[in-house]
């Protein structure tokens, strides 16, 4: 029996709506990751992209464990000398808590082609009203 190996013209893309309200920002971040990759699906191939459309709602209700509000740390760099730049989580969750989501679910995805267009399939809303009813998204529980 030979391995099955989904074709990029096969795949049938699905819309699912995730709920972040009162979970822990990691682990709705690896439900969003396997969900664009597609790791969900009983076709799934490593080298296919044949991952889903994900909508993340309460973006801003999403808790972060232990003292990382204090602890953790957002840093990127400018390319300018001396152009490190840090944001606290608690800032950034309080300022801008789509970014928080969108930058947890990157570090999950793979830093390849394939990870790089799953994350054009994310969509992250700040409450819980969003504006892809017409695709009509299913909610997924975990």
């Amino acid at each position: 029996m030979s391995t099955f190996m989904a074709k990029p013209q096969e795949i049938e893309r699905k819309w699912y709506i995730v709920d972040a309200a009162d979970k822990p920002l990691g682990r709705v971040a690896t439900v969003v990751a396997d969900l664009l990759r597609g790791k969900n699906e009983p076709i799934f191939t490593p080298h296919v992209d044949c991952g889903n459309h994900v909508i993340v709602i309460n973006a801003e209700k999403a808790v972060l464990t232990g003292k990382k509000l204090e602890q953790k740390y957002y840093r990127h760099h400018t390319g300018y000398i001396g152009g490190l730049k840090e944001v606290q989580y608690k800032t950034l969750m309080a300022n801008r808590p789509e970014q928080a989501m969108e930058l947890a679910v990157k570090g999950m995805v793979p830093d390849n082609t394939i990870g790089r267009k799953a994350l054009t399939r994310l969509r992250v809303y700040k409450g819980a009203d969003h504006k892809h009813e017409a695709q009509k998204p299913q909610v997924y529980e975990f």
